[in-house]
């Protein structure tokens, strides 16, 4: 039974059999003469894959884990994002959705094996690849590399998470049977092994010499060069389009014998913002994961992981961005065509992959948990203060039953509650200051300065390039005048009295996640300029919205009531109460520009209809209340519609395309 291998991994760690050893004596190990890994002496295979804590709520985990589970898959992959956990040096968050001790418990008690990827860099398409932003207050850090600040920041950190991960090694009766050193560095320019010799010291130091690390790399020969260390087992990451006996022997390259293992066998791909949606057909999918366990079978032990098995959401500020000739952030929704979609329901992908795992192992006994319920809460008009069930009955999507909701807009310029916003005042400084100056790691912060001299006729605005990180929106006199974007427009042409109060609205889109530009520096990185005379004296306000909307702002507070939306920044709020139950969601915003979403004061993260292709942001029902008013708060950046409404749907628009039938219910 144990040799058979893959299965066994499906047993509850604490009752599963232990053939060839006592039950003192739990192990997880390389064996080299066998090519394998052996299990408690047995030989074990493992087919695992990739759930991200931080993508998922909490109140989730357990129906994400249950569904993997019950695909077959013995082992979850998890991520730890340092900077989700480490907001400010020597700062530590693991309550609530950052409580990665009760997921892993949670993982354990569904029987699930764990394979631990702590970084401390993860890429995963996540803000900074995990990295915290306040490393870059130190302007010259070398990120990733030998570099004393860095590994003193690095230190304080593995000193805090692995003691916690320490008690829960397989070979102490937890149920992580190996871990992972750094992410694919084999890919940074840095080539530092004093760097990796460092952080195998660090692991060694504070989980024993008993766990089993690995490191993962692409399958290029200088990738498994640079990232692939003496006494750190190597792995490689590869997708379905690749040949297999090709891949396995890149590793088979640098670890001549012991198991072959693809670390990440992608299940599909993520989305950037002004790019098509991306997918993988579960043909491919299944076909390439039948390949490895067939080779499997004939050479011996491999053993496979997916990622992603199921994606989630980049909520908030958290989605990362790539640099590939241009800056591409990554869209909020990281679906990325997953066997589990982004609201964790099963897919065509899952059946067909969990028929190919049935061929070579026996499933678990019982069905498979079914989507969670979705609800269309129907059209949401944003309109008077007053409410108006009068022009708020646009027909619900597939729900004929949905109630009539009215959402009363208030809205404030966001120029004109800067006091709320930024409590503590402007900086002063004579020319800008980058986010990592001023300490603000996400969001937003406004530049303001004044006009030195009448324009009274139109006059270039402009920034160097790659200075504008990533998008500014500009107002003078309170007026939006229009966007200046990195690697886009860089210029605006303005007019205006000498005086006259010029604003910059800066926006985060999010750190570059991977490659040598991970040292992604926001705001204004260089100087303004009126036909190429450089603008000074700035205030310089870093907006804490976030800790506002917390509070209970902006419902708490007295704003101006509209029946239509506006050019350039501004606040819309409203309430609705939903039927009774809160399921979730997804709401779609019909023409509007671009901006963020908060529900109940959780940040849903950023929607852009118009760049797409994401057109719905999914809304977790465990954060909508049931038998009291939901509190909506949008931030839109641009321009909201003539007569603002926000669409509740009952399933997700991923495509810019949209199909006939939403056309035709909007």
């Amino acid at each position: 039974e144990a040799a058979a291998g893959l299965g066994e991994g499906l047993q509850d760690p604490s009752t599963a059999p232990l053939p060839q050893a006592s039950p003192l004596a739990r192990s997880f190990q390389l064996d080299y003469e066998e090519d394998c890994f052996r299990k408690d002496g047995a030989p074990f295979r493992y087919i695992s894959g990739s759930i991200h804590y931080a993508r998922v709520p909490r109140p989730a985990w357990r129906d994400r884990l249950l569904k993997m589970y019950m695909s077959g898959l013995s082992t979850v992959q998890v991520y730890v994002p340092w900077n989700y956990h480490e907001p400010l040096p020597g700062v530590y968050d693991f309550a609530g959705d950052r409580d990665v001790e009760a997921f892993l418990d949670l993982t354990a008690e569904l029987g699930l094996l764990v394979i631990l990827r702590p970084g401390p860099y993860i890429c995963a398409e996540w803000e900074m690849g995990g990295l915290p932003a306040w490393l870059l207050w130190k302007p010259d850090v070398v990120l990733r590399s030998s570099d004393p600040g860095y590994l003193a920041a690095v230190d304080s950190w593995l000193h805090v998470l692995l003691p916690k991960i320490k008690p829960r090694l397989y070979q102490h009766g937890g149920n992580i049977i190996s871990v992972q050193v750094e992410n694919e560095y084999g890919s940074y320019y840095a080539c530092d092994y004093e760097y990796l010799r460092h952080l195998l010291g660090s692991f060694r130091a504070l989980l024993g010499s008993e766990v089993l690390l690995f490191t993962t790399d692409g399958t290029r020969a200088e990738e498994l060069r640079c990232g692939t260390l003496q006494g750190l087992y190597a792995t490689v990451d590869f997708g379905p389009g690749s040949n297999v006996t090709e891949a396995f022997g890149a590793q088979r390259q640098v670890e001549p014998k012991g198991p072959l293992v693809n670390s990440e066998y992608y299940t599909g791909w993520l989305d950037y913002w002004g790019e098509a949606h991306a997918s993988t057909s579960s043909v491919q999918v299944a076909r390439g994961l039948e390949d490895m366990l067939q080779l499997g079978a004939n050479v011996n032990m491999q053993v496979v992981s997916w990622y992603m098995f199921h994606g989630g959401t980049n909520f908030a500020y958290w989605s990362g961005a790539d640099f590939k000739d241009q800056y591409k952030p990554v869209t909020t929704s990281y679906d990325y065509d997953a066997p589990l979609s982004e609201a964790g329901d099963p897919t065509e992908k899952l059946f067909a992959i969990r028929t190919v795992i049935s061929k070579f192992q026996p499933l678990p006994v019982g069905p498979m948990p079914p989507a969670t319920p979705k609800y269309a809460y129907g059209s949401v008009a944003l309109r008077k203060v007053s409410a108006c069930p009068e022009v708020c009955a646009a027909p619900a999507w597939h729900c004929p039953a949905a109630p009539r909701l009215s959402l009363s807009l208030q809205y404030a310029d966001l120029l004109d509650v800067l006091d709320v916003l930024c409590p503590s005042g402007p900086i002063q400084s004579r020319f800008p200051l980058t986010f990592e100056a001023i300490k603000q790691a996400h969001g937003f912060v406004v530049y303001r300065t004044q006009l030195p001299r009448d324009v009274l006729d139109p006059a270039t605005l402009g920034a160097p390039p790659h200075s504008v990180c990533d998008r500014g929106y500009v107002m003078l006199q309170q007026e939006y005048q229009g966007t200046l974007e990195r690697d886009g427009q860089t210029t605006l042409r303005v007019t205006g009295r000498a005086g006259d109060t010029l604003d910059v609205l800066l926006e985060n889109m999010g750190r570059i996640s991977f490659g040598a530009n991970v040292s992604d520096f926001k705001g204004l990185l260089g100087n303004l300029s009126l036909d190429s005379s450089p603008l000074r004296n700035w205030l310089i306000y870093p907006l804490a919205i976030d800790t506002a909307i917390q509070q209970g702002w902006p419902h708490a507070a007295l704003l101006k009531s509209s029946s239509q939306g506006r050019a350039g920044p501004a606040f819309y709020t409203g309430t609705f109460e939903t039927p009774g139950i809160a399921w979730d969601t997804f709401v779609k915003f019909p023409g509007w520009s671009k901006g963020q979403l908060w529900i109940n004061g959780f940040n849903l993260g950023r929607y852009w209809p118009c760049r797409g292709p994401q057109q719905t942001l999914f809304v977790p029902g465990s954060v909508l209340h049931v038998g009291r008013p939901n509190n909506i708060t949008v931030l839109e950046l641009e321009g909201a519609p003539p007569a603002p409404f926000l669409l509740f749907l009952d399933r997700p628009l991923f495509n810019k395309t949209l199909s006939r039938s939403t056309v035709a219910t909007e």
